[in-house]
């Protein structure tokens, strides 16, 4: 995984705004960042932990903010009751803002409802977006007002902290499903999905692929350097359609690239 890559993509992700998530959000193009920045990226950690990571970075090098805590674990009774992910100060208003971030991959279900927030899903249909909105608002916010983060924040006064959301989202559409979404929605769509049967059926003479791991979900497909046939993916196919585990692929179709999950269901 090349590193400028992996972050690049962090940094030109869409964010999901408020008119969507219903709490005040933050932007990353907000931190004034050098161009080009470079740091070095841990190896043996979950997609999560990495973009937190990646977005911790860019906060310490920003210009005009200044990260105060990170990762901070709230303890009572030596039992952790939550995480939070991010304090920060920007800094020339002095304020104080409790952050909290996400990264996600949603599929577009129509079938589910007729309400189309409830009709992201992830990928094998185990979360939602939401169901994670949900618990952003009723267990993560509120973690800031809990008797123990007042002793572990003790230099700060909670009362005047603000509360934003960072909702990083790469979004993806039944093929060639041709209806629209809200314009926030619309920007955050990064490709299509369909099941390995409809897969299996297409035209793949002048194609070739890539499966990325998970770690490299999100990155842009024209950074991949090794590409195969279809018959060199079709058995990892096979194997993850059996375990109920859907795909991210890469395309490469005469220079032209896209990205696509396979689904099993």
């Amino acid at each position: 995984m090349k590193a400028n890559a992996r972050i690049a993509s962090i940094a030109n992700v869409n964010s999901l705004d408020s008119s969507i998530t219903g709490c005040p959000s933050f932007e990353l193009s907000a931190l004034y960042i050098p161009s080009n920045l470079e740091f070095e990226l841990p190896t043996n950690v979950r997609l999560g932990h990495l973009v937190e990571k990646i977005v911790s970075e860019f906060i310490k090098s920003s210009t005009n903010y200044r990260l105060l805590f990170e990762n901070t674990q709230l303890v009572e009774a030596k039992k952790t009751i939550g995480e939070i992910d991010f304090i920060l100060q920007e800094i020339a208003t002095k304020q104080v803002i409790h952050l909290e971030l996400a990264y996600k991959f949603y599929l577009f279900d129509p079938e589910i409802s007729s309400n189309p927030i409830n009709n992201w899903i992830g990928p094998n249909r185990n979360d939602s977006l939401k169901e994670k909105l949900e618990k952003l608002k009723t267990k993560q916010f509120p973690l800031l007002f809990q008797s123990t983060a007042a002793s572990t924040f003790k230099t700060l006064d909670l009362d005047e902290v603000a509360q934003k959301l960072c909702f990083l989202a790469s979004l993806f559409v039944p093929f060639e499903y041709k209806s629209r979404f809200n314009p926030n929605f619309e920007k955050a769509i990064k490709g299509h999905y369909l099941n390995f049967k409809d897969f299996k059926n297409l035209d793949h003479s002048a194609k070739t692929y890539h499966l990325p791991i998970k770690k490299e979900w999100g990155i842009e497909p024209a950074e991949n350097e090794i590409w195969t046939d279809f018959s060199g993916i079709e058995k990892a196919l096979c194997t993850s359609m059996l375990e109920k585990q859907s795909v991210l692929c890469w395309q490469n179709h005469k220079d032209s690239f896209d990205a696509f999950f396979i689904v099993w269901w």
